[in-house]
């Protein structure tokens, strides 16, 4: 398919709200729909890839497949690589518990499943989980594993009964979400029925745009990018979402599919180099962010100050650079000679993530590693897996948690230590 440079410069439209919300900009209420615009995205691309070599006869579900790991898997370990010793030093045990059952939950794309089960997205202490954003990511490798096997079974049929099918799947997951924001919100948030809707969304995009030239409208397309706008400014975590609120960002994100050609104005807007730029980085940035946030919040004593959740929000832009440049961009044009072919890229990856498995079933069996935080002797075998405030003892470094009781002893407590005495 032809490159669309306004598609990259809406991808910057939909990650730098996400970073900015997450830093905590209250002006940003809505930046969580650019997690919508990415799903609508990501259905336009993948669909319109698959339709159009289901078409010529050459679709293979393994060159798929290959393609998929090569795009997502590189950035994501090296992230998850970065965020190890961290959690190490940082984490209280049940913090790290969390941790490594997310490094195991990341590695089967089963992370939306494992942050569904522990706490919602909007709740305090989702702040602190650096892998807690990888549920999108689940959500879009559970579409990548079944749709092309939907596709693969009814194309026989033609693609009218495909569009339909789509079109009516996509109505009833809707549907779902609007039942599930009242009666399942967690769920709802997290699990794939109630999101696929807004894949489905960039699907239908596709379908409606195979084989055809790219349609033009100054008005629909910058209606769209109204609507996308609105969204994040005004919706908020008061909002119901996903829902038909859902609608707005996810409409708006397929008009400027559909009708951003190149030559108008929103197309000139989003093709601009700086919007361009960040897109191309936009899958490294979205990575980044969420760790270096989470980890600043373990850290400090009081929630981070502005000042610093803006520079950490700079960093995973300059960091989301250097990935792109050094690992995700080499992986993806496979100019790496130590993965030749398809059969090397499908067992590393297998490697890498058993390798993350064992070491998140260590953390999960060892009860978050209650040894990192150096017990002294006679006091190795403390059960608590929280600091206890009022009883005068200190289970932990102040390195680790600075809010415990005993005055200035504290700041030389170190985990074990009797401060009653």
């Amino acid at each position: 398919m032809q490159y669309r440079r306004e598609i990259d410069g809406l991808r910057a439209v939909a990650v730098i709200p996400v970073i900015l919300f997450h830093a905590g900009f209250t002006i940003f209420s809505g930046g969580y729909v650019g997690v919508d615009i990415f799903f609508v995205i990501s259905g336009y691309l993948i669909t319109s890839i698959i339709i159009s070599e289901l078409d010529q006869g050459k679709f293979s579900i393994l060159k798929f497949y290959e393609r998929r790991a090569r795009r997502i898997l590189p950035a994501l370990f090296f992230v998850m690589l970065f965020c190890i010793p961290f959690a190490w030093i940082w984490m209280l045990p049940s913090q790290f518990l969390d941790f490594s059952q997310s490094l195991i939950a990341v590695s089967l794309f089963v992370s939306n499943i494992l942050f569904w089960q522990e706490t919602g997205y909007f709740a305090a202490a989702s702040e602190e989980k650096p892998l807690l954003h990888t549920w999108s990511l689940a959500v879009e490798e559970q579409y990548y594993m079944l749709f092309p096997i939907f596709l693969i079974l009814l194309w026989r049929f033609g693609r009218n009964p495909i569009f339909y099918s789509i079109l009516v799947i996509s109505i009833f997951s809707l549907l779902l979400s609007e039942w599930g924001w009242r009666n399942a919100p967690s769920a709802n948030f997290y699990l794939a029925p109630s999101r696929v809707w807004e894949l489905l969304a960039g699907s239908i995009c596709a379908f409606l745009q195979f084989n055809k030239t790219q349609k033009a409208s100054n008005i629909l397309s910058a209606s769209g990018l109204i609507l996308i706008v609105f969204a994040i400014f005004y919706y908020g975590e008061d909002t119901p979402f996903p829902s038909v609120y859902g609608l707005v960002p996810v409409v708006g994100t397929a008009l400027i599919i559909l009708y951003g050609s190149h030559d108008t104005w929103v197309a000139k807007l989003l093709s601009m180099k700086a919007f361009v730029g960040i897109g191309l980085i936009s899958y490294s940035a979205y990575l980044w962010h969420q760790p270096l946030f989470a980890f600043a919040r373990i850290r400090s004593l009081t929630p981070p100050e502005q000042w610093l959740m803006m520079l950490l929000a700079v960093a995973s832009l300059i960091l989301a650079y250097l990935s792109w440049r050094y690992v995700e961009y080499p992986f993806r044009k496979r100019t790496f000679p130590s993965l030749p072919s398809q059969r090397a890229i499908f067992s590393t990856a297998s490697v890498i993530s058993a390798a993350f498995i064992i070491l998140g079933l260590y953390g999960h069996f060892e009860d978050g590693l209650k040894n990192r935080l150096n017990p002294l002797p006679g006091y190795t075998d403390i059960k608590s897996d929280f600091a206890k405030i009022d009883n005068g003892w200190c289970f932990y470094s102040i390195d680790t948690l600075r809010y415990l009781k005993g005055g200035d002893d504290a700041l030389n407590c170190y985990v074990g230590v009797d401060l009653s005495d």
